[in-house]
């Protein structure tokens, strides 16, 4: 049984613990409130977009964007979003987790050649493969302290020069796709080269049970063309990222809520131990006074 002592320094200690994850939650809480409203309101929009390119490029053949060309994947790199902060359970280890079995199993040629390369956004992913040795190019961290679609952007033009100059084949880009609060789901999509629409399976359906939609183009489709390609190439990774944002403050919060009641049983098994262990010392001491009253008795 350990001593009265120990056991009151635990409870101490617990009960600081738990103070701290409970305000952690809270905070998580309110970031999560509002890292939320940013992606339900960005998806309709970026939805919306690839409906109106879907559109617009259906009666254009083929294009001459640069972002559309489909080459051998001889050169790859793929955008990780990971967090800057852990103690959010699962989020940071799932991302390198499906980044390491992306590369092992779909890009190991590229990477045994070394022509495999990494962009962090978020600093737990960043430290993950700089330290061992992955050619990691850039590390943008600092997004997330200000996050807003210029910062991005930044980000985004960069990658499309770079894949425009040929140093990159595709893109890719693996993230946590925001469900709920208790929910994310990892997913990895690819940005470039830009996929046709007809191939997404949802704007596919949808294409084929709506009636064509008229617009009133100016200058031309192939201008319309042009200039949407690259928006919603930036719109893609924006959300992406917004995604990534919401789904670390979901998974922060549950995993504080789940911390905080992990202390609570604890402080209850900790407390149940103490009065034990002070019963045991008061019947001690008890037995101790009696059979030294009895001794003096006998002398």
């Amino acid at each position: 049984m350990a001593n009265l002592k120990e056991v009151r320094n635990r409870i101490t200690s617990v009960s600081s613990t738990q103070q701290i994850t409970k305000a952690m939650k809270m905070v998580s809480a309110a970031k999560l409130k509002r890292a939320t409203n940013a992606i339900l309101q960005l998806r309709p929009y970026a939805n919306k977009l690839r409906d109106i390119l879907a559109d617009v490029s259906a009666s254009v053949e083929g294009s001459n964007s640069p972002f559309t060309v489909d080459r051998e994947p001889n050169k790859v790199l793929i955008v990780v979003v990971s967090s800057n902060r852990g103690l959010a359970g699962a989020f940071n280890a799932n991302v390198i987790k499906a980044t390491n079995n992306l590369i092992f199993n779909k890009y190991a040629e590229q990477h045994a050649k070394g022509n495999l390369s990494i962009i962090g956004i978020g600093k737990k992913g960043y430290d993950f493969f700089s330290k061992r040795n992955f050619n990691v190019v850039a590390n943008h961290s600092d997004l997330f302290s200000d996050l807003n679609f210029g910062s991005v952007s930044v980000v985004t033009e960069f990658i499309m020069e770079q894949f425009k100059e040929g140093n990159f084949d595709r893109v890719e880009v693996i993230y946590n796709q925001f469900k709920n609060a208790a929910v994310q789901e990892l997913t990895a999509e690819q940005i470039l080269p830009l996929l046709p629409v007809e191939e997404n399976k949802q704007h596919t359906h949808k294409a084929k049970i709506e009636a064509e939609v008229d617009y009133i183009i100016e200058p031309s489709k192939e201008k319309i063309i042009e200039e949407l390609i690259p928006k919603a190439i930036k719109i893609q990774l924006y959300k992406a990222i917004l995604d990534s944002n919401a789904s670390e403050h979901g998974a922060r919060m549950t995993a504080m809520d789940k911390a905080t009641e992990n202390a609570g049983d604890l402080l209850k098994s900790l407390k149940l131990s103490y009065n034990q262990a002070r019963q045991a010392a008061i019947t001690t001491e008890l037995t101790e006074i009696v059979s030294g009253a009895a001794a003096l008795s006998n002398g």
